[in-house]
């Protein structure tokens, strides 16, 4: 995980699904959890990941594959951001929209 504000990656274009794109019309804090998920997404923080998960997406990193990550916070509903392999695409999704 790192701390800096460097994006280690591109992210392309930014979509959500039906799901996230409702949710967030009607919740302001849920707006905010988004945004610092992507934040944290692009800077390697790969959120609520096991150690496994983690270290495939270090992997993923260097050789240009797939990244996911997961986030949760207090009573907000769980995340995940997937960024494509060729870095064109980062979909923000419900785990029950995959």
């Amino acid at each position: 995980m790192t701390k800096s504000n460097v994006l280690l990656f591109e992210l392309g274009r930014l979509v959500a699904t039906r799901g996230v794109s409702d949710y967030m019309e009607g919740d302001d804090g849920f707006v905010e959890f988004v945004k610092k998920s992507i934040s944290r997404h692009s800077q390697g923080d790969w959120g609520d990941l096991c150690d496994e998960d983690k270290e495939e997406n270090q992997l993923s990193l260097r050789s240009g594959f797939r990244l996911f990550s997961a986030y949760e916070q207090g009573s907000l509903p769980k995340i995940w951001i997937i960024t494509e392999s060729d870095r064109s695409v980062t979909t923000m999704l419900f785990p029950s929209e995959y």
